[in-house]
């Protein structure tokens, strides 16, 4: 699969892999929802090679879950923001997150806090139409031409 020919994939889960497929993408959405905004917050938070990150960043930029926004004039230095699709992305990390504490669990884990009230966030996957909970039910996978 490649970026040029994604509008052709039916799926919208392969859709979305094709930029966000890989852990440094994920990890530096993570990362942009922590907080961190600059290349060389990210850098360090990461331990990514510069090249890779400049790559990742580009993608997302493109794909529009982040945009560049001019800090510094000089030197000339720009952050990255969560754009609106960036943000819808976090409980996508949520899950991603749940799953790894149950089956990659084991160790000790960071916990992530809901900061009103000071509660561990347990995350799961509702059914908005049905309100169950995804994962429960069968499943039904449904070409476009036959909706």
């Amino acid at each position: 699969m490649d970026n040029e020919n994604n509008h052709l994939e039916p799926c919208p889960i392969a859709r979305s892999l094709i930029f966000a497929g890989d852990a440094w993408s994920l990890l530096i959405l993570r990362d942009a929802h922590a907080g961190l905004t600059r290349f060389d917050q990210l850098r360090k938070s990461l331990g990514i090679a510069p090249t890779m990150l400049t790559r990742r960043l580009a993608t997302l930029t493109e794909e529009g879950l982040l945009e560049k926004r001019r800090y510094s004039e000089h030197p000339p230095r720009e952050e990255y923001l969560l754009t609106a699709a960036g943000r819808d992305f976090l409980p996508v990390l949520f899950m991603i997150g749940a799953w790894g504490r149950k089956h990659r669990g084991g160790g000790k884990l960071i916990r992530f806090l809901d900061d009103e009230s000071g509660t561990e966030i347990k995350a799961v996957a509702i059914d908005e139409v049905t309100g169950a909970a995804i994962g429960t039910r069968p499943i039904r996978i449904v070409p476009p031409d036959e909706n």
